[in-house]
């Protein structure tokens, strides 16, 4: 079955960068929709970004449109969350998910366990 594991976080101060990367395995992942979505205390789970495995277009939250990047790699099944400009209110756990249905938010049924991300003032 499908599994993903996901890593990179940490402590990093506002403004710094991070990458997260999901390994993911169980499937060759042609025709998926990986995304990444985080869930700050308190808050609901909220979508970030996704791409498409095969093509590779990607979408974002307007939130962090021109910050974060999306992509992935196939030759070793990983999808990466480039972070930059953080901002403290982007403290959250980060998941990174799978949907073999496409885009839609309520198709994306894998999930990682998440990587605490804790941005600093």
């Amino acid at each position: 079955q499908v599994q993903l594991a996901e890593s990179g976080g940490g402590l990093v101060q506002a403004g710094g960068s991070l990458r997260l990367s999901c390994a993911a395995s169980g499937s060759t992942f042609r025709g998926y929709t990986m995304g990444w979505f985080r869930q700050a205390p308190g808050k609901e789970r909220d979508f970030v970004a996704a791409i498409n495995w095969s093509v590779g277009s990607a979408i974002y939250a307007d939130s962090v449109k021109g910050r974060f990047t999306i992509s992935r790699d196939g030759a070793t099944n990983t999808v990466y969350l480039q972070r930059n400009s953080l901002r403290v209110e982007g403290t959250a756990v980060y998941y990174c998910a799978a949907s073999a249905t496409g885009w839609r938010i309520a198709g994306f049924s894998y999930w990682g366990q998440g990587t605490q991300v804790t941005v600093s003032s």
